[in-house]
């Protein structure tokens, strides 16, 4: 029987994203499997495994919120703009607390944000950093992304802090990392990130690739990643549309969770009492 739902998996520094999905796929014999958004392999943290149809709820979760732990050193920066890098600038600029808490204010809300330029962003159909590697010129164009919260934690050491960042999808910390120390005059690198939350998710209900190969896991079912209210159909209908028939439904228009007695077929989207399946997860 093949396997559908998300596993959430703590992720450990020094693993690509890729050969945690693939680790995953192999141990629990599933289909298909896939993830709901990118850890760098520097990064740690909560990565959500997809398996089976749950590889159809990406798209879903593209514009999730997104909580991460991290740690900003100022006074230097890497081309990378973390530890993968060389230190390539150096000042002697010191930061303090109450400095970095003032600046940190003006970043919160909508802003256009220069992507790195070793990132996974794509040009052309080419990751940025491989056209990097390989001595290819290129240009990045900023995006639009939202940040809810900057929390400082922390003064670790001299011009060494740790923040928990509140973010949308698509915002890239080493960025505000480089942004930040722009604000204050002076460079910055990320010495660490650990994702914590990714939408309804959190990481304290992760597992480690350990205890999914000791069987120690909890596969979340498809229908429960979704808020939207029930419509329970009768069989002969639940046909229809699994046949991709419109049919009448006595509901107001929306989305909602569709289902067959207790399967859950997927989402279906309800217009003028007509309703359609908008995802299949069947």
């Amino acid at each position: 029987m093949s396997l559908n739902g998300i596993v959430l998996i703590n992720k450990a520094r020094g693993v690509s994203s890729n050969k945690v999905v693939n680790k995953v796929k192999y141990l629990l014999k599933a289909e298909k499997a896939g993830h709901l958004g990118t850890l760098d392999v520097l990064g740690e943290g909560l990565l959500p495994v997809t398996l089976g149809k749950g590889t159809k709820v990406f798209e879903y979760f593209l514009n999730k919120d997104k909580v991460y732990h991290t740690v900003f050193k100022f006074g230097e920066t890497t081309a990378t703009l973390d530890l993968e890098g060389e230190i390539i600038q150096k000042n002697n600029v010191v930061v303090t607390l109450d400095n970095l808490k003032s600046v940190a204010k003006s970043f919160i809300g909508k802003q256009m944000q220069m992507p790195p330029a070793y990132s996974a962003k794509k040009v052309n159909g080419h990751k940025a950093y491989e056209l990097i590697r390989k001595g290819e010129e290129f240009s990045l164009k900023p995006k639009e992304v939202e940040i809810y919260s900057i929390e400082i934690i922390n003064e670790l050491e001299t011009n060494v802090f740790e923040l928990i960042v509140h973010c949308s999808s698509g915002t890239y910390i080493r960025s505000l990392c480089r942004d930040l120390a722009n604000s204050l005059s002076t460079y910055g690198v990320m010495l660490s990130i650990q994702r914590t939350k990714c939408g309804k998710f959190d990481i304290f209900n992760s597992n480690t690739l350990e205890d999914v190969e000791n069987g120690i896991f909890t596969i979340v079912q498809l229908d429960t990643i979704f808020d939207n209210e029930k419509l329970i159909l009768k069989k002969e209908d639940c046909l229809k549309l699994l046949n991709g028939q419109i049919i009448n439904v006595n509901a107001s228009n929306g989305e909602y969770r569709v289902y067959d007695n207790q399967l859950f077929l997927g989402l279906g989207q309800v217009e003028n009492s007509k309703l359609k399946l908008s995802l299949r997860l069947i």
